[in-house]
């Protein structure tokens, strides 16, 4: 169905394997940048942050938004969530 002129273009879903190391890495550190590493009781050291977003990239549990109305990029909740795995 074509798109509406009135009707914004849709939120893309970039996978992180099609962007460059150095790309995504700069994609993760403007977001933790954004979001910062205070998280109450504790900080979070920089790239450690890091490393865990990039776990979550890599284990389908985040992914890259790219939003063409306002060509930002951000990163969310993975809406195909992985299967959870049995509590030990």
């Amino acid at each position: 169905m074509p798109e509406d002129a009135d009707t914004p273009p849709a939120p893309v879903v970039v996978p992180p394997q099609a962007l460059s190391r150095e790309a995504l890495r700069g994609v993760v550190e403007a977001f933790v940048l954004r979001e910062g590493t205070d998280y109450g009781e504790r900080d979070v050291a920089f790239e450690d942050k890091v490393a865990q977003v990039l776990r979550q990239l890599d284990s389908g549990e985040a992914e890259i938004v790219f939003d063409p109305t306002t060509e930002s990029v951000g990163l969310v909740p993975s809406a195909r969530r992985p299967a959870s795995r049995p509590p030990r």
